[in-house]
């Protein structure tokens, strides 16, 4: 796993110290199995976005800590300049830039994401809350809840980020997005 997953695992177990939560009581708040919890502290598994919005939520930090290390100071507004975000690059096929980091106590999570085209089925997740995408760039299939859906760019799609989805680029070329967590 890249040096980032590694980093951000770090912190989750730091957190989940510093709360004096066990590994059970920590994955029960977020909804998920210890193992699977125990999978995204080691470092070792991917860390979907998803869920460490929800970590967020749940215990009250902001996602750009979990994602950065850096707490958020603006309260009146945050700028992000174009390619200045803050990148976790999850796996080589998913980049997420954050495009409100700095802004503390933030409602949505603006995030410009980069999908590479790849033959692995789709990966599936689900959190809590609703999701926004606008395609930028490129032709994606997203999945939801059992539905294929084909988005090309300008296309937009609201959903209930609770149903599982997942989504690929299509035609041998990235897909860039706009996605706002919500």
């Amino acid at each position: 796993m890249n040096i980032q997953i590694k980093q951000i695992a770090e912190r989750l177990r730091g957190l989940r110290d510093a709360l004096d939560l066990t590994i059970s009581q920590a994955a029960e708040k977020c909804g998920i199995s210890e193992v699977e919890y125990t999978r995204y502290e080691s470092g070792n598994s991917d860390i979907p976005l998803s869920f460490i919005c929800e970590v967020a939520q749940v215990f009250g930090v902001e996602t750009t800590a979990l994602i950065s290390g850096n707490d958020p100071h603006s309260l009146a507004y945050f700028l992000t300049r174009k390619g200045n975000g803050a990148t976790v690059e999850r796996t080589k096929a998913y980049k997420y830039q954050s495009l409100a980091q700095g802004f503390r106590h933030a409602n949505a999570e603006p995030f410009e994401v980069t999908v590479e085209p790849n033959d692995k089925p789709f990966h599936l997740n689900s959190h809590s809350g609703q999701e926004f995408n606008f395609i930028l760039e490129g032709t994606v299939q997203l999945q939801i809840a059992g539905n294929n859906i084909v988005l090309n760019e300008g296309d937009s799609i609201y959903f209930d980020a609770n149903k599982p989805h997942g989504m690929k680029a299509l035609n041998g070329k990235n897909v860039r997005f706009l996605a706002v967590i919500i």
